[in-house]
Parts: C-alpha cells; structure tokens; sequence
C-alpha cells in the first residue's frame, strides 16, 4: 500500500527504452498513461545523466493522444497555454490550472460521496459496479493532471498575451470565481 503513495520509478536508459523499477521489465508510454489512469504517480529519470524528464513525457503522452483525435483540450485552451509560457515570468496559468484541477476533483469527490449517502438506487443489486465505473471515469478525467505542475509563474504577470492588464487584482477575481462555483456545487448536492 505504501508503494502506491509515493511515484513509481521510470528509468530512461541511453536506447531511449523505459524501464518500470518495480516490475523489473520495459514499457511504453501507454503503459505509462495507464499507469497515471489508475491513479499512479510517476517520475521518469535518465539513468546516465539523472534529469527528471517526467514533464517531457507527460507532455509526448498528451501530445499522443490529441493526435489520435483524442481531443481533450479545446483549441482555445491550447492558444491559452501557449500565451502563458510566452509570458515574461510564465504568467498565472500554472497556478490557476493547479487550482482548477484540485478543486475540480474535490468536487468529484463530494458528488461520489452524497451520490453513495442519498441515493435510494444504492440498495440494488449491481449499483456498487456502475459507481465503480463511475469513479473510474472520473479517475480517468482527472488523474495526474495539476498536481505535479512546478512550471514558471508568479503572481502579477501579464495574462492577456502580453498586451498588460494582468495582476494580482485579476488572479483573487478568478479565485473567487472559483470559490462561488464551489459553494455552489456544495448547495446543489
């Protein structure tokens, strides 16, 4: 059990093959996505130089996906993204993105909590495999992304591309945005 709490260990070695420290053999970067879908943690090193090179990997398995018409994010959320590390400084975005996911699967997990407390349905036969898909689902929509995020931002940088605007002043705005849409999730259930 402690094995799941901390990242599994992927080592890179010099023919570019990536190794799972813990089953003793080579995987793929679909291992690895799936790996992250069920909840894993995971820190790619380099075996020769010992970089991390978690992000790459993270982004190259991202990347995969959308390519395969997979598209998870819309285009103006890439735009955005590519705005933000355009940014002197790296704008807000990483820390709003972080929040945003945290909040996001609390609420997830609110909603699976009075789902299971006042559901009359939790009584019939089969409910518990439906909640376990559900769960899954919403694993699979959320899981690994926002909570290793460490890129560059501070508070007070330009959010707009540049063209000024940005502050702290809009940063607590988007905060308490969140915050409402929060509070309001927690009166709808």
């Amino acid at each position: 059990m402690a094995d799941k709490d901390k990242p599994l260990l992927i080592k890179r070695y010099a023919s570019r093959r990536l190794y799972n420290t813990e089953t003793s053999d080579y995987v793929t970067l679909e291992d690895i996505a799936g790996f992250i879908r069920d909840g894993r943690e995971v820190q790619i090193i380099d075996l020769k130089t010992g970089d991390d090179l978690t992000r790459q990997y993270l982004l190259q398995i991202i990347a995969e996906h959308e390519s395969r018409g997979e598209n998870v994010l819309p285009v103006n959320v890439l735009n955005d993204l590519v705005r933000a590390y355009m940014l002197p400084g790296g704008g807000v975005m990483p820390q709003f993105l972080q929040k945003s996911f945290e909040m996001l699967r609390e609420s997830q997990a609110r909603i699976m909590e009075n789902m299971n407390a006042l559901n009359p349905m939790s009584k019939m036969p089969g409910f518990e495999a439906i909640q376990a898909q559900q769960q899954a689902f919403l694993k699979a929509m959320t899981a690994g992304l926002g909570s290793q995020w460490s890129g560059p931002g501070q508070e007070g940088a330009d959010d707009e591309g540049g063209k000024g605007g940005g502050s702290a002043e809009d940063l607590e705005a988007i905060r308490k945005q969140l915050a409402e849409l929060q509070e309001k999730l927690s009166r709808m259930s």
